[in-house]
């Protein structure tokens, strides 16, 4: 997210609409992924069969983590990035001017 955001930046978009932008066309590949692994964590999640008292723990240790790191991709990321963006860049610089002497 964070490339394809400084790759509108550099097609000359606003900071805003670069976030904005970057957000919405990475948003549906980010829950897809995050969804398709949550979901197959599920029957993991749920078993109750030999072997269940191990692998419940780890399928619900896996399944917050992809949900908790969708949630800062999707949320925390581009806030976090418009903060450090406007850090990060200094201030504007009167424009320079050249003033020829006649002698």
């Amino acid at each position: 997210m964070v490339s394809y955001i400084n790759q509108l930046r550099g097609e000359g978009v606003t900071l805003h609409e670069a976030i904005i932008q970057g957000s919405l066309t990475r948003l549906r590949p980010v829950l897809m992924t995050a969804l398709v692994a949550s979901l197959g964590f599920v029957p993991m999640a749920l078993a109750t069969g030999t072997g269940a008292e191990v692998q419940k723990p780890l399928a619900t240790v896996v399944i917050g983590g992809l949900i908790s790191s969708t949630i800062l991709t999707l949320l925390i990321l581009p806030a976090l990035y418009r903060v450090l963006e406007r850090k990060g860049r200094p201030a504007p610089h009167p424009p320079l001017t050249t003033e020829l002497s006649t002698a």
